[in-house]
């Protein structure tokens, strides 16, 4: 399959040596509005064309399948586009900016008959799969609760200036960083949020937010508490998973370990492979979803995310929690 990367941002590579490694996909064109990042991003695979303008990738014909990596707010109406030229679309997380995007995408894809992913990498991530096979095993009982915390860097001046744009990043650490957070605890509590509370900063004169506090309760009766602070004395990026008859703690510093009745076991010991293993996994399940297969991301896990920052913002402002009607699984 000829695949195209739309965006050579940060994570760019990752998704370039992804394209590299598996059978049955090729990198064939990269687009950017800067000319030297899509180049250097093409430098991975000799004969990959360069573009500066997504349109003109499209109409070249030169791709089956896109990468959406661009900026949040554009994702719709690039992803849209792109379905419209016939291509299957794999778009990164956060799905939109809001849930009504996240439809359009989700219809533009099933009108044109084309398939569509969304990047929530962390179902790929071998530190989180392994624990979450265990816990799906049901050796460990029924899930309880799930504390997630994770550290950013939302100082002005850390990253691109579009992250601090509402209009085009939706928000702020909440957006970017709770998106994978928010992901991670639905899918290891095993059901839709039915209710969500959260408290939010503003450090730094930063015009997002940049720290958050989030409380859900799931439809299944799982807690959750999620925690994303910037700039922190020591970084963090932990998520605890209790469990009737255990507790799983997975951390791609560290490595996942299950403890139980005061034993712990290693479950995965970290390697510097395994964000690019991540993202290797990532496309092949892309791929298989072309060929028919089931994604292991439903849209609607996608959506329901982005439902849920948005809630989040809601509960923050008013001071109440924001109560949620349910999701299809």
């Amino acid at each position: 399959m000829r695949i195209g990367l739309i965006g050579a941002g940060a994570v760019a590579p990752f998704h370039v040596r992804a394209a590299a490694v598996l059978a049955g996909a090729e990198l064939t064109a990269v687009c950017d509005i800067d000319e030297s990042a899509a180049r250097r991003a093409a430098d991975v695979s000799p004969g990959a064309r360069v573009f500066t303008e997504h349109r003109r990738m499209l109409e070249a014909d030169v791709v089956d399948a896109v990468i959406v990596n661009t900026p949040h707010a554009l994702h719709v109406p690039i992803s849209v586009e792109a379905a419209e030229a016939g291509k299957h679309v794999l778009v990164e997380k956060p799905m939109a900016t809001s849930v009504a995007d996240c439809d359009r995408i989700a219809e533009a894809c099933a009108s044109a008959g084309v398939s569509l992913t969304v990047g929530h990498i962390q179902h790929f991530l071998p530190d989180k799969t392994a624990a979450h096979a265990l816990i799906a095993s049901g050796e460990l009982g029924a899930v309880q609760l799930i504390r997630d915390n994770r550290s950013t860097d939302y100082r002005p001046g850390m990253r691109s200036p579009w992250f601090f744009s509402r209009e085009v990043a939706g928000g702020g650490a909440l957006f970017n960083i709770g998106a994978h957070c928010l992901d991670r605890s639905l899918w290891f509590g095993g059901a839709p949020a039915a209710e969500i509370s959260a408290s939010v900063a503003n450090r730094f004169g930063s015009p997002v937010e940049t720290d958050g506090v989030l409380r859900l309760r799931l439809e299944n009766g799982v807690g959750v508490a999620i925690a994303v602070v910037s700039d922190p004395p020591t970084r963090s990026d932990s998520l605890t998973v209790v469990c009737e008859g255990g507790v799983v703690e997975a951390d791609p510093r560290s490595g996942t370990t299950v403890r139980v009745d005061g034993r712990t076991r290693v479950l995965h010991e970290p390697t510097d492979h395994d964000i690019q293993t991540g993202f290797t996994a990532q496309l092949a399940d892309f791929l298989q979803v072309v060929g028919g297969g089931t994604p292991a991301v439903p849209l609607e896990h996608a959506r329901h995310v982005v439902e849920l920052i948005l809630a989040s913002y809601r509960s923050a402002e008013t001071g109440t929690a924001s109560l949620l009607g349910s999701v299809p699984a």
